[in-house]
Formats: structure tokens, sequence, C-alpha cells
């Protein structure tokens, strides 16, 4: 997925730090990636990131194991409409029948099954009945996705890093739990196709088939669990692609996950070479799609891929198909997501709510990246994810899921808005101009001096966008009042330049930075196509979405650069002259802190 090597630079990990960090227990939890022959991970100038290690902060249980209670009154705005459509759509589910599902008990562990898919692909399960229940009684179930690289998780004791949401949280809220080692990672056999509705969507469905026919389980009908979903990223896109296939899912929780491969892996055909070598690290001795090999080495020679490979990671979904999902989903996503941006998020939350689907959306400081500012209240996603699976998969009405937007800024302060877009305020906004040599010294990044406490420190600040020396600024000043920036700026600029021939693109970088700090909004960067023929021309493009408060007397400055450590290195050489630059910062209004 994520397609090169490391950027080298003085100030890049060492490969026995990043041996130590990917061989910590920790980074086989939930929404990890993990090295699958440890032998190679010192020959790597990658680094594999633990891409939940800050998604869901801290534990949360439900005392209540009574999963048929019946819905009564709304619990919030959210859930207004959303009991008599969750009951309809369960009660028009019709389960196929596709047979018994083949499953043999693995002999060295008493919690795994090996089951047998559609087309033969032997998935690793691991099953973690609810150990409270007495013989006869039924408990929901949720369905827990790992991250990419990962088997699933397997242990139901150890509460995940920070606390996440895991099998023992999700068993203390009255759950049963399943996870699984997806096609070619762990013990599972077949190719990795990356959340394929063709391939792992279905290894999910025959799974679910093997749930239903439990002891344990609740079901709304034969051979359909009472059941939900939760992970993050490739846990968070599976979940997805399943819920648009299979109707047995009656809720499900997206953390960290993403629309679209392309508009998330190569904004404007410039390769995420930052997020590099992730797929290189992970599926070596792996069975992986021609096409992800291929983009790896295109990536690597000329910062871009092919139309031909660009559409198979279009392919590989979710995209429209959120469209057809119509169950409960609350999103949740990385405001300093570097990887799966908050665009990522938007576009999936607007499809939902075209469709009609039940859904909340949650922005926090975290993600496939690193939290700088100051991160509020930690506990607040893990909460909120065990909250909607209590409110629509126990269809526990008393439970209440809160506002259907909530976000949190670099205060720390957490906002809860009636939707997404927020009702629009004033915009803020300046102009500029001047001249960018295209060098590659002085870009955006690495950030040298993070301590947040993560175990992220040691391997996402080389990849993440600073301040530049080599920058055109503007800067742009807050109003007399405090402002909550929150949405994609719009920028134009009106330019001409040449540079050298070549194969690389031509391309420039356009981020904010908070001058209070020093710090890049939401570690957030945008790559521009431009055109250096000499001739002037003008172009219009959002930026990366943010969500800033900006206090009075304070300011903010657009930098314009020819270099990032997030994303692949264009053509340089040459200059590029702006004679005019244009931003506006959409602010938001009918914003409650919470």
């Amino acid at each position: 997925m994520l397609l090169s090597h490391f950027r080298s630079h003085p100030s890049a990990t060492s490969t026995s730090t990043l041996t130590s960090t990917l061989t910590h227990p920790a980074w086989a939890r939930f929404g990890t990636a993990v090295v699958p022959n440890r032998a190679h991970a010192n020959k790597m100038q990658v680094a594999l990131v633990c891409v939940a290690a800050l998604t869901v902060a801290a534990c949360s249980s439900s005392s209540s194991t009574n999963s048929s209670v019946a819905p009564s009154t709304p619990a919030s705005v959210t859930t207004d409409t959303a009991t008599a459509d969750t009951q309809a759509a369960s009660a028009g589910c019709s389960v196929k029948d596709a047979g018994a599902p083949t499953a043999a008990a693995v002999a060295d562990a008493a919690s795994d099954y090996d089951i047998t898919s559609f087309d033969g692909t032997i998935i690793r399960a691991h099953w973690f009945p609810l150990p409270s229940l007495a013989a006869g009684e039924v408990a929901p179930t949720v369905l827990m996705g790992p991250g990419w690289g990962s088997g699933g998780d397997t242990n139901p004791d150890v509460v995940g890093i920070l606390g996440q949401v895991n099998i023992a949280t999700l068993r203390a809220a009255g759950y049963n739990v399943l996870t699984w080692d997806p096609r070619g990672f762990g013990k599972s056999t077949g190719t990795i196709t990356i959340d394929d509705v063709d391939h792992e969507a279905l290894d999910v469905s025959r799974l679910i088939d093997w749930v239903a026919e439990q002891p344990a389980v609740e079901l709304d009908q034969a051979g359909d669990p009472r059941m939900g979903m939760i992970g993050a990223s490739y846990g968070g896109g599976i979940q997805l692609v399943t819920a648009a296939i299979d109707c047995r899912v009656d809720a499900i929780v997206p953390v960290i996950a993403w629309h679209s491969l392309v508009t998330s892996l190569f904004k404007s055909d410039t390769a995420k070479t930052g997020w590099s070598g992730i797929l290189t690290l992970v599926s070596n001795g792996r069975q992986v799609d021609p096409h992800i090999t291929n983009a790896n080495t295109s990536s690597k020679d000329t910062g871009t891929v092919s139309d031909e490979d660009k559409a198979w990671f279009a392919s590989r979904g979710p995209g429209d198909l959120i469209s057809k999902i119509r169950i409960p989903t609350l999103i949740v996503q990385g405001t300093v997501d570097t990887l799966f941006s908050l665009n990522e998020a938007i576009s999936n939350f607007a499809l939902l709510k075209n469709s009609g689907a039940p859904s909340a959306m949650m922005w926090f400081c975290g993600g496939h990246g690193i939290c700088l500012t100051k991160p509020g209240d930690v506990a607040r996603v893990s909460d909120a994810s065990i909250a909607w699976l209590d409110r629509y998969v126990k269809q526990d009405a008393a439970v209440s899921t809160g506002a259907r937007f909530e976000f949190v800024d670099q205060d720390g302060i957490s906002y809860v808005a009636d939707d997404y877009p927020v009702a629009a305020g004033d915009a803020l906004k300046a102009e500029g101009s001047g001249l960018l040599s295209l060098t590659a010294d002085g870009g955006a990044g690495p950030v040298t001096n993070a301590s947040t406490g993560s175990i992220l420190d040691a391997v996402v600040p080389p990849i993440t966008p600073t301040k530049a020396a080599n920058a055109v600024n503007v800067k742009v000043v807050a109003s007399a009042t405090t402002a909550i920036m929150i949405g994609a700026p719009e920028l134009t600029i009106t330019y001409s330049g040449s540079t050298p021939d070549g194969v690389r693109p031509t391309r420039v970088f356009a981020q904010l930075v908070d001058d209070t700090t020093g710090l890049v909004l939401g570690n957030q960067i945008t790559p521009i196509a431009v055109t250096l023929d000499g001739q002037p021309r003008t172009v219009t493009v959002p930026l990366e979405v943010v969500a800033f408060t900006s206090h009075p007397g304070t300011s903010v400055t657009l930098q314009l650069v020819a270099t990032t450590v997030a994303y692949a290195q264009p053509r340089l050489g040459g200059s590029i002259d702006f004679s005019a630059i244009s931003i506006s910062i959409p602010t938001g209004t009918g914003i409650t802190a919470k």
C-alpha cells in the first residue's frame, strides 16, 4: 500500500531503533503491523508504524450483558430514526445458505480454527466466547480485524496499548470476540489483495457463517448472528467492504480507514513515499498481488505509478461501495493522520448520509501519525466505540452515542456539532507572492525532537512535515475573535516556471504552520501538480482538511515548498514564480465545546 523506501536523512531513525520498536510486543496488537520475518528487519530502511496505538486510548466496559433490550426512545440526535431502520434491515436480511463452513481446530491453540473460505483459502480464526456465559446462554459477537501485516489479536487478557479496545475490553462489555489473520498474513494462506470486496470481504462472510453455528452466539435468525465489527486501518477498511455486501453485519466502527487508495496514497499523482516500505516490509515472503510490487518499483524510480496500477488500487475500495451500506456506522479518523487523512473519512461520511445509513463521525489527535499538540480526552474514542456497539448491536436504547460530529483541536478541546460540514463562518483570507527555488534542501520535515511518549516516536518523525526553510510564505492573521478553522482551505496560485527535463513529476507542496508553536497544522501537507513550461498558469486546489482554533492576536502561515519527507521527491532544478497567491481558510459556526 505504501510504496517505497524512506528518504535518507541524517535524523532518520537508526536500524537498531527500528528493529527494537518493531519487535515490541505491542506491535502484535489491534491495528498494528508486525514484521513477518524479523531477521530481515535490520536490512530494511523503512519504518513500520503502529496504526492504532493512539486510536482507542482507554478501556470502557458495560455492566450490562442483556443483548435483547427492546428499543424505546432515541438516545441522541444520531439515533433519531435509526432503530426502526436497523430492525427492518435485520428482518429483511436474506441469508444465503453457503453450506456449513469447514473448520479444523488447531491442535496447539485452544482458541484457533482453520476455516476454509469460498475459494479454498485457509483463514486462521481466533475465537473468544464470553467466559461468563452459563450453559445455554448466548451473547452478541464482535469481529475485530487487525491492521495491515498483522495476524488477529490472540491475547484475551492483556489490555492493549494505552488501554485500547481489544479482546479484553470487548468481553468486559459483554461480547463474544472473533479475530482472524487476513488472507496472506499470519497463519492464513492466499494472495494479499488489500481488503478486496471479491476476496477479503468474502473471507469475512465465511467467518460469519462459522460464528452463526457457535453455541454461545445470539442469532437474529438462522445463519445470522447478532454482530458488529471494529478495527483500525486495514481492520477498518475490511468493515466497510464487508458491510456493503453482507447484510448480517449489524453495526461497524471503522477506525482510521480509507475511502480511496488513490486519493490517500497517490494524491495529485504523487507517491506518498514518506509512508513507504510498509508493503515491502510486511509482505516480505508473502504472496502479494503483482500490482503492489509494480507500484513499489515505479514509486521509487519515478515518484508516480502507472495508470494500470492506479486503477487496481482504486478498485480495492471501499469507494462507492459505501453507498450500499445501510447499517449504523461510526467513522473515527485522526486529525494528524498523514496516511489516511480526514478527507478519506469525510468522503465516506458523505456517502453514508446520502444512503440514509445511521452514522456519526469523530476526529481525534492520532491515527497514522504523532500527536504533537494536546490530545484531549484520550478515552473518548474507546468510550464512543463501545457505546456505538452497545446501542446498535445490543440495541440498548438507553445508551447515548453523542453528537453526530465531534472533533478535537490543537488545545485538546473537544467540540460537537449537529453534522458535518458545519455551518460556515467567515473565512480567514490572505494574499501574497514570491519566488521558490526548486532545490532539495530546506524542505518540509522531518520532525527531529518528538517526545510524545508513544512508540510511534521512533518511526513517524522522519516522515512528518515541519516548517520549511526554503518556502514562499503568506501570513494569515487571525480575526478579532476566536474562530475555529475546520474544513479544507482553498488555495489559488498564478505561477510560471521552468525545470530541466526528467521522469519525475513537477510538483510543489502546500502546508499551514502555526506561528505560535511552529508546528504544521495536523502535520498535513498537500502536493500540487504544476506545469513548468515558462507559461503563466492558474490553478485552484483544496488543501488537506484542518481542525484548528484561531485565537485573536495569532496567525498561521501558508508555506509553498519544493520538497517534503512525506511525498516522493519531484523534479528539481530551476524555479517557480508565484505572481499571485490567494488562501481562504474556512471557519465554522454552530460548534459547541464539549
